[in-house]
């Protein structure tokens, strides 16, 4: 949840965006962007991806054999 934290955090303030704004423009509560980017676990998915979609990104499943063995290349 850290890495989706930062994300969106970092991606707002690209923006030029407070949470209060961003929160405004995403159509999405204040609580929620904050929830996001504090790294709470109890998160409701659908939200989350309302977020991501104004970066152009979607939280979506990955096959962590797949994304383990991607991890591994990039690192040798």
């Amino acid at each position: 949840m850290k890495k989706l934290a930062s994300f969106v955090k970092e991606r707002r303030k690209e923006a030029g965006m407070t949470q209060e704004e961003f929160a405004e423009r995403s159509g999405i509560a204040l609580t929620v962007i904050r929830k996001i980017e504090q790294g709470k676990t109890n998160l409701n998915l659908d939200k989350v991806n309302l977020v991501l979609r104004m970066f152009g990104h979607e939280l979506a499943p990955v096959n962590s054999k797949t994304l383990n063995d991607e991890t591994s290349r990039d690192i040798l």
